[in-house]
């Protein structure tokens, strides 16, 4: 068991902040701005999903069209998740997507089959 840390004024070049961390960390930084605030984000070689904490559906739109990222959540942690939403990331974050819908298709192969009830069987028609 790790115990959950909140680090402050970690360089962007550190390996804590350039690479994914997958353990009990969150990471705060400064930015002087919302476009700052999305540049920061999409100047990541990752693309988790985000989550966006704001009261402002502008900001919310916005995000939503600019970050590159899985997904956007607003007013929770970006690991909030169901079994029937697609959850994953791009970039290099970006292998497939996490959920029932996208497991069964990761699972299965797509083929297509079809009968014609007109073509010759060697002995004759094939019956209706």
């Amino acid at each position: 068991m790790l115990e959950a840390a909140v680090l402050e004024n970690v360089r962007a070049d550190e390996p804590l902040a350039a690479e994914e961390a997958f353990g009990p960390v969150a990471l705060l930084a400064r930015f002087s701005d919302f476009d700052d605030a999305l540049g920061q984000v999409n100047d990541s070689r990752y693309g988790l999903p985000a989550g966006l904490f704001t009261n402002d559906l502008a900001r919310t739109l916005r995000a939503w069209d600019e970050l590159e990222v899985g997904g956007v959540i607003v007013g929770d942690v970006p690991s909030f998740r169901v079994d029937n939403m697609p959850y994953g990331g791009v970039k290099g974050s970006g292998i497939g997507r996490e959920g029932v819908r996208y497991a069964i298709e990761e699972m299965t192969e797509t083929r297509a089959g079809w009968i014609s009830t007109k073509a010759k069987s060697p002995k004759g028609t094939l019956p209706p």
